[in-house]
């Protein structure tokens, strides 16, 4: 990602604040970019991924995944468009392996795969006042979910409820970060921004948590990165018996442990599942209110019985409402 010179995110309390009362503004280096050029990306990467790549416009992104034959989730992405080319966002630590490895199948397919990370600075905003300030600095706001706004400098996606992400282009990156802080902005470190995911119900799939989740225990169809209708991709045969046959028995939860020593990857247990774990923790950040705000995809006949950290004598999970229904 490209480098900036800002201001010190202050304290935790402080950036805390600010996503609750104002808005936050946070660098996304935990993010990488993979740039997809060539005129058969699209049919490419819909052989790959399991969204229906073909059918994405240029206004708008969409979440998606790339799994093993077996349907294990090796990476999960937000996909979008550049001109002609597409990006796909990952974890940091996993693009290497996983551009590697979509490489490998490009075969004689008129597509290329790139690094992007020198092109753009990628920026987290979040909070109630962050479309006022991205109204001010990128000139206008997408309203609509996974919407996309393209300017000549920046692009601007809108993530959820008061969350979206800006892509700078690198030749403006500094002026941007500058005008978002002399915006009224506070820098917030990689925690905060990975809450703001957590309450989003975004599932970011990590190196702690490759090939641990079907898509659907991941709550991926329900943010729509996954497609029943579009045909063959590594995995779907799995997805899809999964899907229709009912056989979904773990789902992602939203929840509050009172701990500071939880990390995605984690086991979580429950009474009746007689010492085999009932699920993993995904993603983890520092809580607000204290302890960690964490999705944990467990299995859902857990639910009624309890749900702990390490053990079934370890911290209790509290669960915690996400912004959509899962069923």
């Amino acid at each position: 990602m490209t480098a900036i010179r800002s201001a010190a995110p202050g304290t935790l309390s402080e950036q805390f604040d600010a996503l609750a009362n104002g808005t936050i503004a946070s660098p996304l280096s935990q993010y990488g970019l993979i740039r997809f050029s060539g005129e058969e990306t699209a049919a490419f990467l819909n052989g790959q991924l399991s969204s229906d790549v073909r059918t994405l416009p240029y206004e708008q992104a969409q979440y998606s995944s790339y799994s093993t034959p077996k349907g294990r989730m090796q990476a999960s992405f937000l996909v979008w468009r550049d001109g002609d080319d597409y990006l796909l966002q990952i974890a940091a630590e996993l693009q290497t392996a996983i551009q590697k490895r979509l490489s490998m199948f490009v075969l004689r397919a008129k597509t290329k795969a790139s690094d992007a990370n020198a092109d753009y600075l990628n920026i987290g905003i979040a909070g109630p006042k962050a479309a006022d300030v991205l109204a001010k600095v990128a000139g206008g706001v997408p309203t609509d979910a996974l919407a996309v706004l393209h300017g000549d400098a920046l692009t601007v996606i809108a993530l959820s409820e008061n969350r979206y992400q800006l892509i700078a282009r690198a030749d403006q990156s500094q002026v941007i970060w500058d005008a978002l802080q002399q915006a009224g902005v506070q820098p917030a470190g990689e925690d905060v921004w990975r809450l703001t995911e957590i309450r989003a119900g975004a599932p970011w799939v990590t190196a702690a948590t490759q090939e641990e989740f079907v898509p659907q225990m991941a709550n991926m169809e329900l943010i729509g990165a996954v497609s029943f209708t579009k045909g063959c991709y590594p995995g779907q045969e799995i997805v899809a018996r999964t899907q229709y046959l009912g056989k979904l028995k773990r789902r992602m939860f939203r929840v509050h442990i009172g701990t500071d020593a939880a990390a995605a990857g984690n086991d979580v247990y429950s009474p009746e599942m007689n010492g085999q774990a009932s699920g993993k923790l995904l993603l983890a950040a520092p809580a607000p209110q204290g302890g960690i705000e964490a999705l944990v995809v467990v299995q859902t006949a857990s639910l009624e019985h309890g749900l702990h950290l390490g053990s079934v004598d370890g911290p209790a999970l509290e669960v915690l409402a996400l912004p959509y229904e899962v069923a």
